[in-house]
Parts: structure tokens; sequence; C-alpha cells
């Protein structure tokens, strides 16, 4: 059996490859027996934004933050993830929820 570690590395092999359904399918299994791996969850939050499921991106980027709410780098993806949810929707709710983040981010670093 892999571990979770030989999974993830796995799962960003196939997104660089461009195979981003297989990467997305590994890493959901991924965080359904290991809800906690942060890795998994900030890249499905870039992976949902390239096919334009920008409120998954979100939720797994808000989680990330969640998992580890004093790593600003954390903060920094949910940043970019809620610009880019911005553009994707013009959701302006997703305008100051980036501006929050990048500001937590910036009182973590």
């Amino acid at each position: 059996m892999t571990t979770v570690k030989e999974r993830f590395r796995e799962a960003e092999k196939l997104k660089d490859s461009g195979q981003v359904d297989a990467a997305k399918e590994i890493l959901l299994a991924i965080i359904a027996e290991a809800p906690d791996h942060v890795l998994s969850h900030l890249t499905l939050a870039r992976i949902f934004t390239q096919i334009g499921d920008h409120h998954a991106a979100v939720k797994h980027a808000e989680e990330a933050c969640k998992l580890e709410p004093n790593e600003a780098f954390n903060f920094t993806i949910l940043s970019v993830t809620y610009q880019k949810a911005w553009a994707g929707t013009q959701d302006t709710r997703f305008i100051q929820a980036a501006e929050d983040a990048m500001a937590r981010s910036q009182s973590l670093g």
C-alpha cells in the first residue's frame, strides 16, 4: 500500500503533466482518508481554480487555512484563490475576502 506522501507526489506529477482530472481524483481520495492533509487541499484549490470550479477552490483553500491557521503562505494562497474566484464569477464578496486573507498573511509573516 502506498503512503499519502507517495500518492501526493503521484498527483503532483499528473497535475504537472496536464492530467488534472486524474490528479484531482487522487487528491480527493487522500483527503477522504486524511482530511488534515494541507498540501492536498492547497493543490485541489489550484486545480479547481484551473477548471473554473471557484467555489470548490475556495472551500479547499479555506480548509488549508483552518488546518494551519498560523501559516502565512496558506493565507496568501487563499487570497489568490479569492481573487481568481472574483475574476471567474464577478461575485464581489470575494474582493473583500481576498483583502482580508492577504492582511492575515502579512500579519503572520
